[in-house]
This record gives structure tokens, sequence and C-alpha cells, in this order.
């Protein structure tokens, strides 16, 4: 947006009108909150892979997915994609303070890995890595035979 004129009712000339910056925000922020430890949690499918940071009492930090950087179709599900997000959501933990995180790891795609590794290289120590994809113990019917 940028800056905005602003002109009042009052008989100024067009020499001395008043500019007012609109929507600027500082990036040098401190965070509000200091949290140490949490859990990353990964999903990964075969289309896309979601990384989200929590505290240890589930409140949802940080979160990116492959699709939320910019990829699309097919390449939202490649390991190169989970990466980006994990690299990420690194960067944005380390900036909070966070030393140690657990990691619950769900489904079954090919951004299961990369996402860890690029997690790791943010220098903040992994406590566990655990796998929560639901396992079916029966699973659905079966479709009857077909009758010709």
């Amino acid at each position: 947006m940028g800056k905005v004129k602003i002109v009042t009712k009052e008989n100024i000339p067009l020499e001395e009108e008043k500019t007012v910056s609109v929507g600027t925000k500082s990036r040098g922020k401190s965070p509000k909150k200091k949290i140490t430890s949490g859990t990353l949690h990964i999903e990964a499918t075969f289309n896309n892979t979601k990384v989200s940071l929590s505290d240890k009492k589930g409140n949802t930090l940080f979160w990116t997915s492959s699709g939320s950087l910019g990829f699309k179709g097919a390449k939202k599900g490649t390991p190169f994609a989970a990466s980006k997000a994990g690299s990420i959501i690194g960067e944005k933990a380390k900036a909070i303070g966070v030393k140690e995180v657990d990691v619950k790891v769900s489904g079954v795609g090919s951004g299961r890995e990369p996402t860890i590794r690029a997690f790791m290289a943010s220098n903040i120590e992994i406590t566990g890595i655990k796998d929560v994809t639901p396992v079916p113990h029966n699973g659905p019917k079966p479709k009857k035979p077909r009758r010709v």
C-alpha cells in the first residue's frame, strides 16, 4: 500500500498536504512467548506435507505446509518441498527460543524424513521420534464378488 495522502476540508494549499505511512510492520520485534520445549507434528501424505510446532500442552505456535510455500500439484508431495517446510519451522522455532522438541510423525508420504533432517539443521535437539500413523485393526468390509 505505501503512503496515503490525507487532505482535510480546510483550505490547505496542495504543497502542504500531509502524508501518513499506512500498514508498516517492524520485523525486529522480540517474540512474546519464550518456550524452551515443544512438539513437532508432521503429517506426510502422498500429496502434501504439513508441519506444525506446538507447546507441550498442544497449543499450536507455528504451522506451514509445502502447499503454503508455493509448491503446486504433484510437487507438494516431494521430499524437497517437505524439507523446505521443515527448515521454515526450524527458523521460527529458533527465533522464539525452542531448545528441544519431541517429534510425532503421521502418514506414509515421502516427506517424513526430509522434514526432520531439515528441522535438525537449525540446531534444536530432538528428544524423541514417535510414529502415530493410524493403522486399522480390521479395515473396511471388502466388496462383494462381481456376478457375471
